[in-house]
Order: structure tokens, then C-alpha cells, then sequence
């Protein structure tokens, strides 16, 4: 069995300064995402855990920490008293890592669906490390990584939304991640730093592009108002916009009409003169 990887990276060169990402078939007869690194290259799963293992027979180690903490809350009828170790939040940190190594090759291989679940994995780790872990650093060294998880996810809904042309609806997933990493800043009272977010001038710039090139539409607007307001259950609401669709559409038709109607009062004024010979 060869174990030396060095023909493998000689023919895909490092390039400093780029992410060089790629999809291969494994030899199990799976899709593989390989990432080329300055000393060689890493491979994941493409579905599951990024290194192929399940922890305690569960898909991820956190999925495992989640069905300990239920345990415990039948046990107890509460979740006070229930901690994760320093060594169980290391190990959590580092399936944290291989998260982000994965939903990162993902974003260049624009498979924006693994990167929206992805970045939504590591999230609701980071919440899990910050509520049970015992030690306070182990329950905060996470939090630093917080604003760029979320715009990470907050550019693959982007950016899916666009895909498929829905633009008020990319417009809305930016306005809603910017909102979330202001909030974060806004809850270590620290406002004033969010002008500077490298995390939220990058959602700002994409928004900035995408109105400039997509104009807002009000018909689309209230469109993919009334499809989150759906999709949230929230039926007065959409109630509401059903009525400004109508609205909106009558106002439309009337407006047709009337320029239709100028048009050939203007034909009737000026009528096309016959050719001379």
C-alpha cells in the first residue's frame, strides 16, 4: 500500500494567498471535498462529520453532548448541574474546527446548502459551550469566532437567494445577519466597534452591490415578505400583505390602462401621414 501523498500534491501546486479547493470520488465510492494546505492537503466527508467518524455512534460529538444533556434533564427534571469538562470543550472546539474547514471549501465550491448547514452546526455548538461549560474561558474563547460564522451563513443565503433570483429575499438574509453581529456588539456594549466589523462591511458591501445592480422591485418585495411571513406561520401578517399584493396589482393595472389609453388618444391626434411620391 503507497502511503506517500507527495504525487498526489505535485500535481495540484499550493498557491499562497488562495483557497484551492476540489470534489474527488473516494476510493469507497463517495464524493470526498479535499482542501490543497501549504504542507499537503486535508479531506473531508462531503455529509456527516467533516472526518468521517461518529462519535458514540452519533452524527457529531455535540449531537452526543445534546442526548447526555436530556438524559440528565429526565434524570433531574432540570438542566442545573449539568457541565461540560475542559476536556469535553476542547473536543468540541476542535469539531468546531473541522466544521469550518468544511463549510469553508464548501463557500468556494458554492455549494451554498452545506454551508448554510454547516455554519448553523458550529452556532448551535457555540451556544451549547457557552450555557454548560464549567470553565468561564471554555464558555467564551468560542464567542470570538461568533460574527464571522454568521456572516459566513448570512453570505451563502445571499447568495442562494440571488442564484435563484429572488434579490429582495438575498437583500432581507444580509439586513438580517448584520442585524445579528450588530446585536452581538450592541450586548458587550461595545456599538461603537460595529462601524468597524471587517464581518459586517462585507455583508454592507454585498448588499451595496446587489442594489445597484438589482433595483428594488415593490411587487417582489411584498412577495418575499408574504413568503417569510408564511414560512414563519405568521398568518395575520400575511394576511396583511395579501392585501397590499392586491392593492399594489390594481394600482398596476390602472396605471397600464391609463397609459394604454394615452397612447391612442396621442395616435388619434397625430395620425400617421401618407407618403408622398
Amino acid at each position: 500500500m503507497e502511503n506517500d501523498i507527495r504525487p498526489i500534491i505535485d500535481n495540484w501546486p499550493y498557491r499562497a494567498g488562495k483557497i484551492s479547493v476540489r470534489r474527488i470520488l473516494g476510493d469507497d465510492g463517495r464524493p470526498k471535498i479535499q482542501m490543497r494546505l501549504d504542507l499537503g492537503l486535508l479531506q473531508m466527508e462531503v455529509t456527516g462529520r467533516p472526518d468521517g467518524q461518529r462519535p458514540h455512534g452519533f452524527e457529531t460529538l455535540y449531537d452526543y453532548y445534546v442526548h447526555k444533556l436530556e438524559k440528565y434533564v429526565q434524570q433531574h427534571h432540570t438542566d442545573i448541574g449539568f457541565e461540560l469538562s475542559v476536556e469535553d470543550s476542547r473536543k468540541l472546539r476542535d469539531e468546531a474546527m473541522m466544521y469550518y474547514h468544511r463549510y469553508l471549501a464548501c463557500f468556494i465550491l458554492e455549494d451554498y446548502d452545506r454551508v448554510i448547514y454547516d455554519t448553523q452546526k458550529n452556532i448551535q455548538l457555540f451556544d451549547f459551550c457557552n450555557k454548560y461549560a464549567a470553565k468561564k474561558s471554555d464558555r467564551l474563547v468560542l464567542e470570538q469566532y461568533r460574527p464571522y460564522v454568521i456572516m459566513m451563513s448570512t453570505r451563502a443565503k445571499a447568495l442562494q437567494a440571488s442564484k435563484s433570483r429572488k434579490f429582495p429575499l438575498a437583500l432581507h438574509h444580509l439586513k438580517a445577519g448584520l442585524k445579528e453581529i450588530k446585536k452581538l456588539y450592541d450586548d458587550v456594549d461595545q456599538r461603537e466597534d460595529f462601524a468597524f466589523s471587517p464581518e459586517a462591511n462585507i455583508l454592507k458591501e454585498m448588499a451595496k452591490k446587489l442594489r445597484k445592480k438589482f433595483p428594488a422591485n415593490p411587487m417582489r418585495l411584498l412577495e418575499a415578505k408574504l413568503q417569510r411571513a408564511v414560512e414563519s406561520e405568521q398568518f395575520e401578517e400575511a394576511a396583511t400583505i395579501r392585501n397590499q399584493i392586491r392593492r399594489l396589482k390594481k394600482a398596476m393595472m390602472l396605471k397600464k390602462k391609463k397609459n394604454k389609453k394615452k397612447k391612442a388618444d396621442d395616435s388619434d391626434q397625430n395620425p400617421p401621414q401618407e407618403p408622398e411620391f
